[in-house]
């Protein structure tokens, strides 16, 4: 389990600290919303504004500054899981500016920029699997910088996500790189695409569209924890493991339920597998450890079921193609439209800090 939150007033009071210790979070994700919501508590970054504004700097690297700050300290606190794990958790992410999705060189700079920022080993930088994503995820590799790929709905896409994994990998062994330290995760929305199919469901009406509310989200991530199996199963990747790579584990991302006719936890209980991680926020990591009935493995054995949940809605007139292509680019401008919050939000408390 991994937290989907960060900000100032987790890291000085010790509460992130506190759910390593004593809840089993053994990692940390960021994102623009995440961002944006932590500085609207202006008062635990004033002290750094007010250099950042005596210092002169540009909106844009305050950006870098203020969340570099917070992410270096998070790995900082999270060293002890890595440590434990021998590299494979306590990372934290940090993710590129959204807006440069769409352009592989920016994306690829930016990364370079952000791993030399933070300077942890236990970092991951988080690359959105837009198609002009996909080069830089191997670029970024080939480097030796570890990534977190984000924005993930399609089993096409995460197809080649994979294969740019596996890629960057390849081309950091041609390098003599030591691949054993590289980590990477593929980070596969849930909840989003619950929302998204139970809308076209609604609009239905039909008994055989509300039967079927709520099952295309779990069935989507089961079947990427499929083909995640049969692509590790492969030579390519049985000779990357010889050479000491680790596997890029499934990333069960935006876990929290949107509907409130769905149990809190659905998302955490059936999604559990081998390799895989579940990123949540701090409600529903509470949930789950109060209430969730947790039964095991309750992923394999579901996959021809999770087949025909699409079959279905595909005989209603939905189809899966053209929700994920909506999901990818609703994703990356909602990033966006968090990403220009946060920068207006920084800007202003940077001019009321800096008068005198």
């Amino acid at each position: 389990m991994w937290l989907d939150d960060l900000s100032r007033v987790r890291l000085t009071s010790g509460s992130l600290d506190k759910l390593r210790r004593e809840q089993h979070v053994v990692g940390v994700t960021t994102n623009p919303s995440i961002f944006a919501k932590a500085l609207s508590d202006a008062e635990a970054y004033d002290a750094q504004l007010k250099d950042l504004a005596a210092q002169g700097v540009t909106v844009e690297e305050a950006v870098r500054l203020l969340t570099g700050y917070d992410v270096r300290w998070a790995c900082d606190v999270m060293k002890p899981a890595y440590d434990a794990s021998a590299g494979v958790d306590g990372r934290v992410s940090i993710e590129v500016d959204p807006r440069i999705a769409k352009d592989t060189a920016k994306t690829i700079a930016e990364a370079r920029a952000l791993w030399w920022t933070v300077d942890r080993p236990n970092l991951f930088i988080k690359i959105p699997a837009t198609l002009e994503g996909l080069p830089a995820i191997t670029a970024a590799l080939a480097e030796g910088i570890s990534v977190n790929v984000t924005l993930i709905f399609s089993l096409e896409r995460y197809g080649q996500v994979i294969d740019a994994f596996m890629t960057g990998l390849e081309q950091a062994l041609e390098a003599g790189r030591d691949i054993s330290g590289l980590a990477s995760v593929a980070s596969f929305f849930v909840s989003r695409v619950d929302s998204e199919v139970d809308r076209r469901l609604d609009k239905s009406g039909t008994p055989e569209a509300a039967a079927l509310r709520g099952k295309a989200a779990i069935a989507n991530a089961r079947l990427a924890y499929e083909l995640y199996e049969q692509r590790i199963a492969t030579p390519r990747w049985q000779a990357l493991r010889e050479a000491g790579a680790k596997v890029q584990r499934p990333l069960w991302a935006s876990t929290s339920t949107k509907d409130p006719a769905y149990d809190d936890t659905m998302y955490v209980v059936d999604l559990v597998a081998p390799d895989t991680v579940n990123t949540m926020p701090e409600s529903t990591l509470r949930a789950t450890a109060d209430h969730a009935k947790l039964r095991g493995d309750t992923i394999h054995g579901t996959y021809d079921q999770s087949r025909q949940v699409f079959a279905d809605l595909a005989g209603l007139g939905i189809g899966y193609d053209d929700v994920v292509n909506v999901l990818e680019e609703e994703g990356v401008e909602k990033f966006a439209a968090s990403w220009n919050e946060f920068l207006a939000t920084i800007e202003s408390n940077m001019a009321a800090v800096g008068k005198p």
